[in-house]
């Protein structure tokens, strides 16, 4: 009966079906809770066949029978996760959260068992150590795989890989509630203050009521820490002690030691040389930008709006640092806003990448979506060939995590027929909705998140390689947002702007005066903007350097407030600014795998600033014969090359370190 009774539930599955969909795209309107449970432990199993059929294999081990046998294996369960783990993002329902509880550590379980597996790994090291005969591609596909094992702990004794296995599922636990507080806080700020957290720095902005920006700020700076069912200290303290017995167990002094080995930085010593230099230049000009908003702050001060002694505190920033905008550009953002109605910024995406690339991007009406606000598109090529299908998910709702990502519901990649199989990918951004009297519309700083997510979609969609694990965005972390970073210049660039930028009342095309006023500030503020982000890369990197002795010291959310004070303090940075995400709503680095990697975003930025130079130096800018070489470099060969390889081949020289602080204006 119980046979019975799962083959009944397998048949109603939709995960089991091949999906006769436009493109091949879910079914979402017949998946429910109840159908990932199942297929992702089918998936599993299957998986663990074809895993089998591999090491029990007799003929002796080769590129196609081991490597891209390896890579074509899990199609299942693939599937399931590529739907699963998005809609936990975006529809982070409690049923699903409950899901996610229960099946993440299957699948770490499942993942330990394949890298743990010494008679894959066999077959994987012989491949591996006479890999001089396959082209480039293969070799990459090949190392990044006898990597995968290694730094898994296939090396490990039984007992370390049962601890090593004990340790992953641990995390993968850990993360997942580090995620699900955060969103329970994220909802809690919005009830508190009443305003989203996405919407923050345009409140913190607009907001002339000093006593309620500063209810705000504390508010937004202490979520994930207030001692209650949602605190995030204990479990990002776990988080890192396990990283770092993890570490330990591989050899590795600290896991920023380990994780920063096989990335383009390679150790702590660069990126904490490189960040160094980053934060003295943010700081030096931040001090000017102290100066400059006091000076409006005194004035409120002599006129009586504000009490004597009042100086710039950290929830005046983002309001006095407006005023100042104002009086230095003549610019406002409720100038701006009006043109950049979020369907108009869409537009705007796509018709950049219309022409720099020759693509074409149409609504696919056919394509079901997962919620009422997204839609979907196809992407097709200048030939007419699909590119992909894109989903745009662009407005936050109370089931969504913060902030704005990339993801693939399905890779690129040439399946076993070597049919160029054509990625799924999606956007998701956390833009204020619609209301009753008014569209969504975008601040600047919303604009380039639209362009920057869009980028990371391009390097996943314009994909032409062979294998999953370096199709698309299958690069190291420091490089990846090189590709995201380099498509915000696209954003405010005149040409792009005048086929985009319409007022959504009259209809009329933004001025070429405000596009003036909007490049001249782009370089406005950025003391502030470089300091934050720099500092939050710089708490990450200190909370990722200390050795498990030195975690074993900090035990209580005190001892977490006192280490960032200290960090802070020693980096210099000034006492009216805050990292970007202090420890307890650090999703990236507890919960979204840039551990000891969110530096990657200023590291990316060298590159991209750079490489932006030789698109300046064209004419005109939006130049489709440099795109063209640029998508062949870069878009097309995904991780399928060694990144500074790419570059120099695009390039024509290294990467200059200076690019970014002049890019920025710091320099």
């Amino acid at each position: 009966m119980a046979v019975i009774m799962a083959a009944s539930c397998n048949s109603s599955n939709p995960f089991f079906e091949d999906w006769s969909t436009p493109y091949g795209t879910a079914p979402f309107s017949r998946i429910s809770e109840k159908h990932y449970l199942p297929a992702v432990k089918e998936g599993i199993e299957r998986q663990k066949a074809e895993i089998k059929a591999i090491v029990d294999n007799p003929d002796a081990p080769t590129f196609e029978n081991t490597i891209a046998a390896y890579e074509l294996s899990g199609e299942l369960l693939s599937r399931v996760l590529g739907v699963f783990y998005n809609i936990s993002e975006s529809d982070a329902t409690p049923a699903i959260q409950a899901l996610v509880d229960e099946i993440t550590p299957l699948v770490t379980a499942a993942e330990d068992e394949v890298f743990m597996d010494t008679g894959l790994f066999r077959r994987v090291k012989a491949v591996y150590d006479a890999s001089e005969g396959l082209d480039r591609e293969q070799q990459m596909v090949t190392k990044k795989l006898y990597d995968r094992f290694v730094r898994n702990g296939v090396g490990l004794d039984e007992a370390g890989q049962a601890r090593f296995k004990e340790i992953n599922s641990r995390i993968a636990v850990l993360s997942q509630k580090f995620g699900n507080n955060l969103l329970a806080e994220n909802n809690a700020f919005k009830d508190s203050i009443g305003i989203t957290v996405s919407a923050y720095p345009g409140y913190m902005s607009s907001c002339s009521d000093r006593a309620a920006r500063e209810k705000a700020f504390k508010a937004y700076s202490s979520r994930g820490n207030h001692g209650n069912e949602n605190d995030n200290n204990t479990i990002a303290l776990e988080i890192l002690r396990l990283k770092a017995e993890k570490a330990a167990l591989l050899g590795y002094a600290t896991p920023a030691d380990f994780i920063l080995s096989d990335k383009m930085a390679s150790n702590p010593a660069t990126v904490d040389g490189f960040l160094a230099e980053i934060m003295e230049a943010s700081m030096r000009k931040a001090k000017e930008e102290i100066v400059d908003m006091q000076k409006i702050m005194d004035e409120e001060v002599a006129s009586g709006l504000l009490p004597e002694g009042s100086v710039i505190e950290p929830w005046d920033w983002w309001y006095y640092a407006e005023k100042v905008r104002a009086r230095k550009y003549d610019l406002d953002e409720e100038q701006t806003k009006p043109y950049f109605q979020a369907d108009s910024v869409r537009k705007g995406v796509f018709t950049a990448a219309g022409l720099l690339y020759g693509i074409s991007v149409e609504e696919a009406p056919e394509v079901e979506v997962y919620n009422p606000d997204v839609k979907a598109y196809r992407l097709s090529d200048a030939d007419g060939s699909l590119i992909g299908i894109f989903y745009a998910d662009y407005f936050s709702r109370s089931v969504k995590r913060g902030g704005a990502w990339m993801n693939n519901f399905r890779e690129q990649y040439m399946d076993a027929s070597g049919n160029d199989v054509r990625p799924v990918i999606v956007n998701c951004c956390n833009f204020p909705p619609a209301t009753e009297d008014a569209p969504s519309l975008l601040t600047i700083d919303e604009v380039q998140t639209a362009f920057h997510e869009f980028g990371h979609a391009l390097h996943g969609f314009l994909s032409k390689c062979r294998y999953k694990d370096v199709s698309g965005t299958s690069v190291t972390r420091d490089f990846v947002e090189m590709f995201s970073q380099i498509n915000e210049h696209w954003a405010f660039e005149p040409e792009v702007l005048g086929c985009y930028a319409h007022h959504y009342q009259t209809g009329e095309t933004i001025p070429d005066a405000l596009v003036e006023k909007i490049n001249n500030s782009l370089k406005f503020n950025q003391g502030f903007t470089t300091g934050e982000l720099c500092a939050a890369s710089i708490l990450d990197m200190a909370w990722h350097k200390l050795s498990l002795e030195e975690l074993s010291k900090i035990n209580t959310a005190d001892d977490v407030r006192a280490f960032e004070e200290k960090v802070c303090k020693q980096m210099g940075l000034v006492e009216e600014i805050i990292p970007r995400y202090r420890t307890t709503y650090f999703n990236h680095i507890f919960n979204s795998g840039y551990s000891a990697g969110y530096y990657g975003y200023l590291w990316s930025e060298v590159l991209d600033r750079d490489a932006f130079t030789v698109f300046e130096k064209a004419t005109p800018v939006v130049n489709p014969e440099l795109a063209s070489t640029f998508r062949k470099t870069f878009l097309e060969r995904g991780g399928s090359e060694d990144p500074m390889t790419l570059f120099r081949s695009f390039r024509g020289a290294d990467p200059d370190p200076s690019a970014l602080l002049r890019g920025r204006g710091l320099q």
